[in-house]
């Protein structure tokens, strides 16, 4: 009775159980034990992304595929092995890419504290980092203190990653399944503004959104022709375009008028609009200053969900494999 009452006052009170387990994350975990763990992760990560302006994306998606699958873990960046599929091997994060550049921010991190930082820290605090570089300050604030997982299954990410097939219905469970809600939902789709959709994620819309050869209705019909020339066919696996036109580099708010001119790439964008709710979120989140606001806080509550902490979990050397 008693861990029952603890388990519904961590949802209560944090909002994801996550943040009970085993201890809590907190601002500067790393100050005694790797005092400049944040700074090193910084720099290793302006480093790349200096040459590569597609890592804010990619790491941003990579940090929102960790946290939905067994929560913050670094779970996602396990390698398979001989007797099991990992979730960097399931359908969903096949198009996931800079795990090599993670492995190079951690061995960083470990030439100055080995087997001290965590790969679930390092993705997490990348991902922030990488985002920000262009404003030159940090957009969230990143709590620290996660540990690594040991367990990685496709099972799972096949299970709990949202889809871009998804309605509003089956998006709002898979987000309140991770502790969040409509809110975080709408926000978080935010992300959107920076990266790039791969055809086959959303070719139905354009060629056989109810199976019989139609187009989907509520996509902007100039939109949709202009994204025929780009996707030829159903099978195109290859072909990518920007989620967000015209903003595919700038992490910005556009999205959100993308989405209200009705050209929302995928379906799971365009359900943002199927229910009164979620639509008056995306008006206000138009406003540039309340969608910075916002993405910060849902981004905090996502990084939280079911972390390990304490003695749960490990310290991995290598990200890409458990010790």
């Amino acid at each position: 009775m008693r861990n029952q009452a603890l388990i519904l006052l961590c949802i209560v009170v944090f909002g994801v159980i996550g943040t009970c387990h085993g201890g809590s994350l907190r601002k500067k975990y790393y100050k005694k034990t790797c005092p400049n763990a944040e700074e090193i992760i910084k720099k290793a990560t302006e480093k790349h992304v200096a040459n590569d302006s597609t890592l804010p994306a990619r790491f941003l998606r990579m940090h929102f595929h960790d946290c939905f699958v067994r929560g913050c873990d670094g779970s996602v960046l396990l390698n398979s092995t001989t007797n099991n599929s990992a979730e960097k091997d399931a359908i969903p994060n096949l198009t996931l890419a800079g795990f090599d550049v993670i492995d190079d921010i951690k061995a960083e991190v470990e030439k100055k504290c080995p087997n001290v930082v965590s790969c679930a820290d390092v993705l997490a605090l990348a991902a922030r980092d990488a985002v920000s570089f262009k404003f030159q300050r940090p957009l969230w604030e990143v709590l620290t203190g996660r540990r690594d997982g040991r367990v990685s299954r496709v099972s799972e990410a096949l299970a709990n990653l949202p889809s871009p097939f998804s309605n509003f219905t089956t998006l709002v469970r898979n987000f309140a399944n991770q502790g969040l809600n409509v809110h975080d939902l709408v926000v978080l789709s935010g992300g959107h503004t920076i990266g790039v959709g791969h055809c086959n994620a959303f070719s139905n819309r354009l060629y056989n959104f109810t199976g019989r050869g139609d187009q989907d209705p509520s996509l902007n019909p100039t939109y949709a022709a202009f994204l025929k020339t780009q996707c030829r066919n159903l099978t195109d696996n290859t072909t990518f375009v920007p989620m967000d036109p015209g903003s595919v580099f700038a992490f910005d708010n556009n999205y959100y008028v993308t989405v209200k001119q009705n050209k929302g790439l995928f379906q799971s964008d365009a359900a943002l609009l199927t229910n009164k709710g979620s639509r008056n979120i995306v008006n206000e989140l138009v406003d540039p200053k309340k969608f910075f606001t916002e993405f910060a806080q849902s981004m905090k509550r996502m990084g939280a969900i079911n972390v390990l902490t304490g003695n749960e979990g490990e310290i991995r050397k290598k990200c890409f494999v458990a010790n």
